[in-house]
C-alpha cells in the first residue's frame, strides 16, 4: 500500500526552493506524492515549481526579509493548502564570507535579516495553523557554522548559532501543540551556496594570511567540488519528518560529523580542566 493509499500525504511549506536543499528536498516530497508550496523570489520562477507536479506542487511569492511579504506569502501558503501545514521547512538564506572586522554594520545586519529574523518571522506566521490542527514539524536548516564559529564567515556563522538557539527554546515551547522542531545542521552540500548564494565583504590586507583570509580562496574555490549531494540529503530528511520521534538535532553530512563532534571533544576537554574555576564562584552555603 502507497503512503497517498494509507492517507499520509503531508502539506508542506518549504522556503526558499528556487534551488539547493530546497529545490531538492520539494522534488523528494513530491516525489512520495505529497503536497508541497515553495517560495520564490521571483514571479518568473512560480511556473518552473508548478510543472513539478501540476496540483500538488505550488509556489508563492515571498521575501524572507519583508514582514509583509512573509505575511502574505504564508496566507497564501495556507489557503493553498487547505489551511493545513503539516512541515514547515525554513531554507531560505545565504552567505556572507569575511572577518569580524571585515564585516560593516549593513552587511552584518542585512545575513542576520536573512537567515536569522527571516525565519523567525515565517515561523511566527506559521504557529497558529500548527497550534490550531494540534501537530506540526519545524525543521530550521543551520549549517556547521553555526553550530561552531568559522573564521573567514563569523557573522553568518552568529547568524546560523541564533537560528539553533532560538530554535532548541522553541523545541520546548510548542511541545505542548504537538509540534516537533529540527535543527538542520548540514555540512558543505554541492549546491549553488559557494557561488550565487554566497557574498563578501570587502577584504583588508591584513587578513590575507589569516585563516579569515585563506577561506576566501577556499570557498572560492569549492563550487562542484561541496562533498555531499542535496538529492541523498533531502532523503535523509524525509526520513526524519517521517519518525515518530525525530531528533532535535540531525547532522548532514561526514563533514558535519567530524565538525561536531571536535567541538564537543573540546568542550567537553575544556569543562574537565576548569571545573574547579567553573565551580569556585558559588556562595559557600549554595548545595
Amino acid at each position: 500500500m502507497s503512503r497517498e493509499q494509507a492517507g499520509i500525504r503531508r502539506n508542506w511549506l518549504i522556503t526558499g526552493v528556487s534551488s539547493g536543499i530546497g529545490r531538492s528536498l520539494a522534488e523528494a516530497a513530491l516525489g512520495q506524492g505529497d503536497v508541497v508550496v515553495g517560495t520564490v523570489r521571483k514571479p518568473g520562477q512560480i511556473a518552473e515549481i508548478e510543472r513539478l507536479a501540476p496540483g500538488r506542487a505550488m509556489a508563492v511569492l515571498l521575501d524572507v526579509t519583508d514582514p509583509g511579504s512573509v505575511a502574505a506569502g504564508v496566507e497564501a501558503a495556507a489557503k493553498a493548502l487547505g489551511g493545513r501545514i503539516d512541515v514547515l521547512v525554513n531554507n531560505a538564506g545565504w552567505g556572507l564570507v569575511g572577518a569580524v572586522e571585515e564585516t560593516s554594520d549593513a552587511e552584518a545586519h542585512a545575513v542576520f535579516e536573512a537567515n536569522f529574523f527571516g525565519q523567525l518571522a515565517v515561523t511566527r506566521a506559521v504557529l497558529p495553523f500548527m497550534r490550531a490542527q494540534g501537530s506540526g514539524h519545524i525543521l530550521a536548516a543551520s549549517a556547521i557554522g553555526g553550530f561552531t564559529g568559522f573564521p573567514g564567515l563569523s557573522v553568518y556563522s552568529a547568524a546560523k548559532a541564533a537560528v539553533d538557539v532560538m530554535n532548541e527554546a522553541l523545541a520546548s515551547e510548542v511541545a505542548s501543540f504537538g509540534i516537533k522542531v529540527t535543527v538542520l545542521t548540514l555540512g558543505i552540500f554541492r549546491t549553488n551556496f559557494a557561488a550565487s548564494s554566497l557574498k563578501e565583504t570587502s577584504a583588508m590586507d591584513i587578513y590575507a594570511d589569516t585563516p579569515a583570509g585563506r577561506f576566501r580562496g577556499f570557498i572560492g574555490g569549492l563550487t562542484g567540488k561541496q562533498p555531499n549531494d542535496p538529492v541523498r540529503g533531502a532523503q535523509a530528511i524525509l526520513q526524519v519528518v517521517a519518525s515518530a520521534n525525530p531528533p532535535l538535532h540531525l547532522v548532514l553530512g561526514p563533514d558535519a560529523l567530524g565538525v561536531v563532534r571536535k567541538k564537543l571533544d573540546g568542550v567537553r576537554g575544556d569543562v574537565a580542566a576548569w571545573q574547579a574555576v567553573s565551580a569556585s564562584t558559588a556562595f559557600p552555603d549554595v548545595a
